[in-house]
């Protein structure tokens, strides 16, 4: 008789905690989370546009190419616990230099800048006090400028992007966790970083 009542009052006392802690985390409002990620949709179209290119550009050879991003910053609002919308921004660059096919030397520098911004949605469809799993959509543009010494150009366009995240696994204490996303888009298949909730 007494382990049964001790063991139901244990039963209770931690469905108590547990429901105040879920309250707790769920007052939270907003986050703002910064990520790096690998292979977005702008990297990877630059390998595509350098392989179709590479026949067409004269007497020069794109060499030593590197791509710094994608780095992402986001905001969200949660107008309930497991719905939040906002915005995300990302920054990527590829760099890379020209060499003269006559005599192997440097002629110039061929540099991509890409900045994007996309409205999103955020969907916590598991929360817990120290984790939580989600998935995220954004849609949005992309602002593209490329500049090549060699040739003098420079140019800047704008096209549609997006950020799919279909599993994102977040760890943590309430306020400040750290995550991993795994999606395809504009901040990458694979992204980490950290987000505060407050």
């Amino acid at each position: 008789m007494k382990k049964s009542v001790i063991f139901s009052a244990f039963v209770a006392l931690m469905t108590i905690v547990g429901v105040q802690t879920a309250m707790a985390q769920d007052e939270f409002k907003h986050e703002v989370a910064i990520s790096y990620g690998a292979l977005s949709n702008s990297q990877i179209l630059d390998v595509f546009e350098e392989a179709i290119t590479a026949p067409f550009q004269g007497s020069t050879t794109l060499k030593d190419d590197k791509f710094f991003g994608p780095i992402s910053a986001e905001y969200f609002y949660h107008l309930q616990p497991w719905i939040g919308i906002g915005g995300i921004f990302v920054y990527g660059q590829k760099k890379g230099y020209l060499y003269s096919d006559s005599d192997n030397m440097i002629v110039g520098e061929d540099k991509n800048t890409y900045l994007t911004v996309m409205p999103a949605a955020k969907f916590d469809w598991f929360r817990r006090a120290n984790v939580g799993l989600y998935s995220k959509l954004g849609v949005g543009v992309t602002l593209r400028h490329d500049v090549s010494e060699d040739i003098d150009y420079d140019e800047s366009n704008m096209h549609v992007n997006w950020q799919l995240t279909a599993i994102g696994v977040e760890v943590g204490s309430k306020q400040i966790r750290a995550f991993a996303e795994l999606g395809t888009g504009e901040q990458g298949i694979f992204l980490g970083g950290i987000r505060c909730k407050f």
